[in-house]
């Protein structure tokens, strides 16, 4: 028998497992599909997660740490040709055709250094398979607390894996065994990015929110920090934010309308609030089309703190499969299936439809770059040239 369906809070509907329970295989497929469903929110929190605490502490201030060196200093660990898909990136993204200013990442490969010893297939593939940039002279706590803090995710990402993958099989008898296990798992390309969302500027809005449809807020500046967006990958873990102050101090978040936000499938505009104690796991859009629309992602966003002077840093580690795997539904399944649902008729302005980046002949390498280009005006005009070019070749 399924285990009752526990959440967060009754102002936070987020669903919250314990982390013995996955180690112990407890049937928990209601909460698998109170979260990830056609009528969940696409995220569920894991409390009692072991050394997610410690490796919380040790990582999440080095984002502030490392965004308050001088310029020059940061630009040694940019690396444009992967798009700034390693190290260090500003202002390099884009959100609804504007350059994202609001935060600075710091992407690395906790789980594997080199993950591709070819350096042809390097330089082909360099967005999933350069080796990873570190700090080492600038900072050189840095590398260890990140690798610390993956570490972490994926262990308790992999045991809910096979809860999620238990979940598909049992309603899916074409679901290959183990589908979203395996990738955790055999994929060695899988990626993490440490945030740090920069302060407020001083002119800027402070709307009320409670004032405001859900369709009023998706369509303006509410998410100041980070973009209305669905994760593309298979599955995001997710670590709890810290707010700093000026002086550097740690503080409790101090405006209740910053956080992470989800637009629902029923285009409700729902705040996922959750403790410090707990881990995140996003569902991602492509194990939505390996699991044939079983399980689905969500667009969400991130609302800045209206006080001045604060920041915010977190750490998300997106579990993905290789380039080259397929990105296929179960045998049988009806393509539609996986891109079916409520939520498409509510996706927020500036996020595209899965049905617009994916067709199931592809790989998840192309389905990338689809996705990013769909963001990036810039990215998807030099892709049109690159088919344009190859059309002349041909």
């Amino acid at each position: 028998m399924a285990a009752e369906v526990q959440y967060v809070s009754e102002s936070s509907p987020v669903v919250l497992v314990n982390f013995e329970d996955l180690v112990n295989k407890k049937d928990l497929s209601a909460a698998i599909e109170a979260a990830y469903g056609p009528k969940g929110l696409g995220i569920l929190v894991v409390r009692g997660v072991p050394g997610m605490q410690e490796a919380r502490q040790a990582i999440l201030p080095l984002s502030r740490k490392f965004a308050n060196l001088p310029d020059a200093v940061k630009a040694k660990y940019e690396h444009k040709p992967s798009h700034y898909n390693f190290g260090w990136s500003h202002g390099k993204e884009v959100f609804v055709g504007k350059p994202d200013l609001a935060k600075g990442s710091y992407y690395a490969n906790p789980l594997c250094d080199e993950p591709v010893a070819d350096p042809a297939i390097r330089e082909q593939f360099v967005s999933f398979a350069h080796p990873n940039i570190w700090p080492k002279e600038d900072m050189p706590e840095f590398e260890p607390a990140f690798k610390q803090m993956g570490e972490v995710i994926f262990k308790a990402g992999l045991l809910l894996a096979e809860h999620c993958d238990k979940f598909v099989s049992e309603r899916c008898s074409s679901y290959p065994e183990q589908r979203l296990t395996k990738v955790l798992r055999d994929a060695n390309c899988h990626k993490a990015r440490l945030l740090h969302y920069f302060e407020v500027a001083d002119d800027a809005k402070t709307d009320n929110l409670e004032q405001k449809s859900a369709d009023e807020l998706v369509e303006s500046d509410f998410a100041s920090w980070c973009g209305w967006h669905n994760d593309h990958g298979s599955l995001t873990g997710l670590v709890p934010a810290m707010y700093f102050d000026r002086d550097g101090n740690e503080i409790s978040c101090p405006d209740p309308a910053a956080g992470l936000y989800i637009r629902s499938r029923q285009g409700a505009i729902v705040k996922a609030s959750f403790p410090a104690d707990c881990l995140a796991f996003q569902m991602g859009e492509t194990q939505q089309v390996h699991s044939g629309g079983f399980l689905q992602a969500t667009p969400h966003c991130v609302r800045g703190a209206s006080t001045k002077g604060v920041t915010r840093e977190t750490f998300a580690f997106f579990l993905e499969p290789m380039w080259d795997d397929s990105m296929s539904v179960p045998q049988g399944v009806d393509p539609q299936q996986a891109i079916a649902g409520t939520s498409s008729q509510y996706l927020p302005k500036g996020v595209p439809a899965l049905s617009k980046r994916w067709s199931p002949d592809m790989d998840f390498g192309t389905f990338t770059k689809a996705t990013l280009a769909e963001y990036d005006v810039d990215m998807r005009a030099q892709l049109a040239e690159q088919e344009q070019a190859a059309l002349a070749q041909a």
